[in-house]
């Protein structure tokens, strides 16, 4: 049996989807190491910290990091390799962070647009590139990209949102073709609405109808941040010739 540790990187992996992606990996098989990076440096230094929490410094490395600065995500990389050992390797990279603002376009701040653009769309390139040629060159390696139902079909108040996730679809369908006779495996994880910080920086105007929604019509049956982080695992641990290359989710209850 191979005792070859596997590095995974998490982006935006300070709470959410993130935080219980890295917890659900390294509690189920001690072959895991875990780069969690994220901006928010306290919250980070937090999750290595808790009481009873899987994560530890000898499987898990936080790292401050913005995915839309490339250089910060190639060193946070070569911090982990240094850290963990010359010999570990970056196994898999779950492109998780993002950023969404609700709003009518025509009254939607620019600032919040270009937000959603540089972490949504260039983080996830950030992240791919500071990988994959390491990935073509052993020929092995996988990218989970983390889009959303809203890359899917279209959503009123979500149009550059969803302009953002229809992005993350099409470059990770045109990354897995390009790098498919290389043995890198590219997936992507669309989850419908999820129990997540991502909506914590809007206004009362938009959080309010989307409140209500949630309720009338989900009846507050919503994902969990581990259903997805087990959606995840699931798809990575498929045999190396297995690429499970689309995955939508969503409450049953959850009609669009």
């Amino acid at each position: 049996m191979s005792t070859q540790k596997e590095l995974i990187v998490i982006t935006g992996a300070s709470s959410g989807i993130g935080e219980a992606t890295a917890k659900l990996f390294v509690q189920s098989n001690d072959k895991y190491r875990v780069l969690l990076l994220a901006r928010r440096t306290d919250r980070l230094e937090a999750l290595l910290q808790e009481d009873n929490s899987p994560l530890n410094k000898s499987n898990a490395l936080a790292v401050t990091c913005d995915v839309t600065n490339r250089d910060q995500v190639i060193q946070a990389i070569q911090q982990a390799k240094d850290y963990f050992g010359s010999d570990i390797q970056v196994n898999l990279l779950v492109n998780n962070a993002g950023v969404m603002y609700l709003d009518l376009l025509a009254e939607q701040p620019h600032d919040r647009i270009e937000t959603m653009v540089q972490t949504n769309i260039m983080g996830v390139l950030n992240g791919i590139q500071a990988v994959l040629q390491d990935m073509i060159k052993r020929e092995t390696g996988t990218i989970i990209n983390i889009s959303s139902v809203a890359g899917r079909k279209a959503f009123p108040n979500h149009v550059a949102y969803c302009a953002t996730k229809f992005a993350v679809h099409g470059l990770s369908e045109a990354l897995r073709e390009e790098v498919s006779g290389s043995n890198v495996r590219v997936m992507c994880v669309a989850p419908g609405v999820t129990s997540t910080e991502l909506l914590s920086h809007n206004d009362e105007k938009q959080m309010n109808p989307y409140e209500e929604w949630k309720a009338n019509e989900l009846k507050g049956e919503v994902l969990q941040s581990v259903d997805v982080a087990q959606t995840i695992k699931f798809v990575y641990e498929m045999p190396p010739h297995v690429c499970i290359r689309e995955v939508v989710m969503a409450p049953t209850r959850q009609k669009n």
